[in-house]
Parts: structure tokens; C-alpha cells; sequence
């Protein structure tokens, strides 16, 4: 073969193009007869936004159409901050044809649907949702979930009393679902939960952190007809049941104790959460821990460690 029929070769190879199979536009061509009815909730790509509506690529042989009043329900939203091409929205079909030869279609509605779903399983789930407030109303706050308005009471903002409601708007709110009805249109959140999950968890941290047999100073917070609580300072509190509180028997803590008295005590018992306490245990020789949170992970009484409640009170005689 001369040069010249080597060029003419290579030119040949150069415009050769591959041709889709059939195999590749079978999904495309699937869709392309598949019939679109009112009401279906449909899936597409967004490839247009206007100031007035949203292009959607249903893959399909027209396009769908969601008008600026169709999008979403909360007042906040911006048709060009909150969509962007490439989006994926599930939309309700309004109108096969909307005069353009386009599918009109609602986002709103189709929210509505499969928001409820999302809402319930939430419920359900414990599911946590950081949400913006929108506004202030009579009794609490409004914000929007899934695109579904949600009303958080005012007891159910903080685990403590909220007495400017305003100062919430505006603000980012960690929150989990307390009442998802459908029936009558009613989402109702909470943020006070979220806190005292939090604070629970926290708590529970620091208790596990403790150990049996460590002696600290507390502080008397109150007293009831079977013992005291006493606060031990970094949040924790412990009980100290009435036989605990001193070596003769006596018939009330308001005996010995008052509130707001410091005391030396003497942790003899932890378990499921609660921190079991001893005055009378908490003999003058052992070291004082003033702190219980900096106190070291394997302190050590000179007792062995199983000292439970049930071993200090079996030789007492009541």
C-alpha cells in the first residue's frame, strides 16, 4: 500500500462512528410509551428554572412543567436559591397537557403524599432534623418539615422556660417529631426532647465514669421520708437511703440532715443509672475527692470493689 492509500485508510478510520445498540434506548424507549396519568407522583431531572417555573426531564416524549405556586409550601422558599439544574424532584401530575404540549406538574402535592410517609417512619424512629424557624405564633413557633408546616409549642423548644418566642425566629433547631396525623394536617416537634436525650446520654457518661468506693463532699439538695439526695457536683446527684445516713437508727432524715448542708459521702453502689450513697461508710481516714469528675478512672478504696448497697445493709438491725 503507497503513502497515499495509507492516508486514505487512516481518514477512513478516523470518521468511523459507533452506533448506539438498541439495547442502550431500550430504558429511554420504555419510559417514552409509558402512560402518564393524572394524579401519578413522577420522577425528573430538572434542566430549566425560570423566575416563574421549573423544566423537569421525565425521560419521556415532553417535558413536565412545575409553575413558581406549585413548588412548596413554606413562604421562605426562592425558586432560584432553592433549585438548581440537576435536581431530582418527585412531582403529582396536574394536567397531561398543559396548552404547550408539556405535563403540568405539582411538587407540593406529591410533598404532601410521601411527606406524611417520611414523617410517621421519623416518629417511629426517633429521627433528629436540624430545621429553620420561620416564624412566631400564638403558643410557639412554626417551621417546615418535608415541606409540611410544623408547629413547636413553646414548653417544647428548650428544657428551659422560653419566655421570648422571637428570639427563636430565624435560628437553627435540632428537633425530633412528637405528633405526625395526617388526617387532620397536624406535625408537631420538639426540640426540649432532643435536649433531654442529650443531657440523659451525658449523664449517663459520667455516671459509668464513677467508682464504687470513691468518698467526696455534696451538698444536701433534698430530703424525703426514706433518705436524701446529694448533689456531688459535675450534675450528678446520688440517694443515700435513711439507713445510710448515720450509725443509730432514727425515724427521719430531718434528724441529722438539712438541705443545703454539706456532707461527706461515700459512693457504695452504682446501677442502672442511679448512684447509691453512704454518710455513715465514709470513714475520716480515707482521701477525700473533692471532684468528681476529675477523680481517676481506677481509684481504689483499699475495699473490694463489689461493696454494694445489699452487703452494707446486712448486718444493720432495723
Amino acid at each position: 500500500m503507497n503513502e497515499e492509500n495509507k492516508d486514505v485508510a487512516v481518514e477512513k478510520e478516523e470518521v468511523v462512528e459507533i452506533i448506539p445498540s438498541m439495547d442502550e434506548f431500550k430504558e429511554e424507549l420504555e419510559n417514552s410509551f409509558h402512560k402518564i396519568s393524572e394524579g401519578d407522583i413522577i420522577k425528573g431531572t430538572v434542566i430549566g428554572v425560570s423566575d416563574t417555573e421549573v423544566t423537569l426531564d421525565l425521560r419521556y416524549y415532553t417535558e413536565g412543567i412545575i409553575k413558581l405556586e406549585e413548588l412548596s409550601n413554606d413562604p421562605r422558599f426562592s425558586i432560584k436559591a432553592d433549585i438548581k439544574i440537576g435536581d431530582e424532584i418527585s412531582a403529582e401530575v396536574i394536567r397531561e397537557d398543559d396548552g404547550r404540549g408539556n405535563i403540568l406538574l405539582s411538587k407540593k402535592r406529591a410533598d404532601n403524599v410521601l411527606a406524611w410517609d417520611i414523617l410517621k417512619d421519623a416518629l417511629n424512629n426517633r429521627t433528629k432534623y436540624n430545621v429553620k424557624i420561620a416564624s412566631e405564633v400564638k403558643g410557639g413557633v412554626v417551621t417546615y418539615l418535608e415541606g409540611i408546616r410544623g408547629f413547636i409549642p413553646a414548653s417544647a423548644l428548650s428544657l428551659n422556660y422560653v419566655e421570648d418566642l422571637s428570639s427563636y425566629v430565624g435560628k437553627t433547631l435540632e428537633v425530633i417529631v412528637i405528633t405526625a396525623d395526617e388526617a387532620n394536617n397536624k406535625l408537631v416537634l420538639s426540640g426540649k426532647e432532643v435536649e433531654r436525650e442529650k443531657e440523659l446520654a451525658d449523664k449517663n457518661s459520667k455516671i459509668s465514669k464513677l467508682q464504687r468506693g470513691l468518698v467526696t463532699k455534696g451538698t444536701v439538695e433534698k430530703i424525703t421520708p426514706y433518705g436524701a439526695f446529694i448533689n456531688i457536683g459535675d450534675g450528678l446527684s446520688g440517694l443515700v437511703h435513711i439507713s445510710q445516713i448515720c450509725g443509730r437508727r432514727i425515724k427521719s432524715p430531718n434528724e441529722v440532715l438539712k438541705e443545703g448542708e454539706e456532707v461527706t459521702v461515700k459512693i457504695i453502689d452504682i446501677k442502672d443509672g442511679k448512684v447509691s450513697l453512704s454518710i455513715k461508710a465514709a470513714t475520716e481516714e480515707e482521701d477525700v475527692i473533692e471532684d468528681v469528675s476529675s477523680a481517676p478512672m481506677e481509684y481504689s478504696s483499699g475495699e473490694e470493689a463489689s461493696t454494694g448497697l445489699g452487703s452494707l445493709l446486712a448486718n444493720i438491725k432495723l
